[in-house]
């Protein structure tokens, strides 16, 4: 399967950060691989982002950006099979030698038991008996999403070089938001096993930047020193700023803009400042130094080079177009706020707490537009230490006013409409979404007719301002057959049809060839919306009655999310 896009379907979390997540309807019975994959098992090399290990980005082994090559079945196969292969592909296909395995070792602590995993012991055990095996509690060896809901069970990870290489996940249990967990009806398997790290070790490698996917951009990073610990961190953030700007995202102060526009914010320094330390008496860049447009020109070459991520080229411009205007407009505040910083620094290395208080964190991060990662790297090499929990007092305040403004603005009922795929904040917001929610309808059916069966629908999130639908598509659709689609959509809307919704059995619905998103699991009676005879779909509404009511629409843009997967971007003329 291809690789889903870094902004998941799931509301719950910022970003993709694990291959399971596409597939986790798969492990609850939600659906059917079956049916939409013709396989119980599948194997996906999934892009990742992940924030939590940040502060350690620039060590030996920890990234933001990342690939996780990963295989999964959903009662295909289980433990004994995973355990083999796994074996096997390390020992045989690599060439590498297991230091040694961990397996959950059992705990019981504050209501939640959970046996020692003797099954796989002796899986490893029957492949080799001289294999070294260490046991951890929940820890470490149970994957779970404590408080939250989801499939969650015991792992297995192989060890190479001192390094976890391979995570091995027995899907067995459901876990309730109290921690409470149910057997699931068929177990499956989770693994991944990140693509650097497997790098590293297969080419005898010190660290992961030293490996084939990393040199290209550490060697244009050369200025700020051998090893540097900027030039680690830069060449980390690039990958990761790129491929979210690939995926629709852009700086803003809130979710995923938010933590792009941190990324961006913290290379910068670290590129502006002489051999990856604070000089702030002389903190000139250095003549030719790497900018942040060169490094992403070279991720973008890099891996747009490769198939799977070819979209990365046609995107290459607009890319480049949305870091170019980031970087410009912190460059503006740049320099002030480095002297306020330089001011707070020489200010707490004078008194006896050598800390720089929360509330002035708090407006360089706001005021000045530092990340707060580039604080915390100033903090670290200059030795000064940082208030965090009077930072976070000063953030929690400021969300508090800006909530209190909002519930004003919007007499406290927020969204009239947001069913996840269609948001609208009032009446007049509702009636565009509705015109535009019908119109996909009609776009994916003009999609079909110009471009065949291929097509079918891979998520789409509504707005009044546009429609975004994304479908899957092998390649690049020529200017003409955009246009085609447009047109089609437009004839269509000027038929005047009928809209109308009738509710049938879910096996009636799928014999009478209504569509339906495959990621979404359907109830016994299921609502079909017809389109003349122009459209079929599973659907929950709202529409129009008659198609003259949308007007006529416009296609804005089309492009690639990931291999295998377009997106078109329309809205509605004035």
């Amino acid at each position: 399967m291809p690789s889903s896009s870094l902004i998941p379907d799931d509301p719950s979390v910022l970003f993709t950060t694990a291959g399971m997540q596409q597939f986790k309807p798969y492990y609850t019975g939600d659906a059917d691989a079956l049916r939409d994959f013709g396989s119980l098992n599948t194997v996906s090399i999934q892009k990742c982002m992940r924030t939590s290990d940040i502060d350690e980005v620039g060590d030996e082994s920890h990234l933001t950006f990342f690939e996780m090559l990963g295989n999964f079945s959903f009662g295909g196969y289980f433990k004994k099979k995973a355990i083999e292969w796994g074996y096997e592909f390390i020992t045989k296909e690599m060439g590498l030698e297991i230091d040694y395995v961990s397996v959950f070792g059992g705990e019981e602590s504050a209501g939640w038991r959970m046996p020692k995993d003797e099954e796989s012991e002796k899986i490893w055990k029957s492949i080799d008996p001289n294999i070294k095996i260490k046991y951890a509690g929940r820890a470490d060896n149970f994957w779970g999403p404590t408080g939250k809901e989801g499939p969650c069970g015991p792992t297995t990870e192989i060890y190479v070089k001192g390094l976890e290489i391979w995570n091995i996940v027995f899907n067995e249990f459901y876990c309730k938001p109290n921690d409470s967990l149910e057997k699931l009806k068929t177990p499956g398997i989770d693994t991944g096993m990140g693509l650097e790290r497997l790098a590293m070790v297969v080419q005898g490698k010190q660290n992961i930047f030293e490996t084939d996917l990393f040199e290209p951009t550490i060697d244009i990073l050369r200025g700020l020193g051998e090893g540097s610990w900027s030039a680690r961190i830069a060449t980390d953030h690039a990958r990761g700023i790129v491929f979210l700007v690939a995926d629709g995202v852009r700086p803003t102060n809130k979710d995923q803009g938010y933590i792009l526009r941190r990324l961006i914010r913290r290379i910068i320094p670290h590129l502006k400042e002489r051999q990856g330390l604070i000089r702030f008496n002389d903190g000139d860049a250095i003549p030719n130094l790497a900018s942040l447009k060169m490094l992403s020109e070279q991720v973008i070459d890099q891996y747009g080079s490769d198939k799977i991520y070819g979209y990365l080229l046609d995107k290459k411009t607009e890319i480049l177009n949305v870091i170019s205007d980031e970087q410009e407009r912190f460059l503006k505040v740049y320099d002030r706020g480095r002297d306020l910083l330089t001011k707070l620094v020489n200010k707490a290395k004078d008194n006896k707490t050598h800390k720089i208080n929360g509330k002035d964190i708090f407006i360089l991060v706001t005021t000045h537009g530092f990340s707060l990662e580039w604080v915390k790297d100033i903090a670290k090499l200059r030795g000064v230490e940082l208030d965090l929990s009077g930072f976070d007092e000063e953030f929690v305040h400021h969300q508090e006013i800006s909530k209190a403004g909002q519930e004003k603005k919007f007499g406290g009922h927020g969204l009239l409409l947001d069913t996840g795929e269609l948001k609208a904040g009032n009446e007049e917001e509702l009636k565009k979404v509705t015109r535009l929610h019908t119109a996909t309808h009609l776009l994916q059916a003009a999609l079909r007719e110009v471009l065949g069966p291929e097509v079918k629908q891979m998520g789409s999130d509504i707005t009044p301002e546009r429609t975004r639908f994304d479908f899957s598509f092998s390649r690049k659709l020529t200017p003409e057959e955009i246009k085609k689609v447009e047109n089609l959509v437009n004839e269509m809307i000027k038929k005047d049809l009928d809209v109308k919704m009738e509710e049938m059995d879910y096996e009636e619905a799928v014999k009478s060839g209504a569509l339906s998103f495959f990621k979404h699991k359907y109830p016994k009676r299921v609502k079909v919306y017809s389109i003349g005879e122009a459209s079929k779909e599973f659907c929950g509404g709202p529409h129009v009655s008659k198609t003259w009511e949308i007007g006529e629409i416009a296609i804005l843009k089309e492009e690639a999310v990931a291999a295998g997967v377009r997106r078109i971007r329309a809205a509605l003329k004035p």
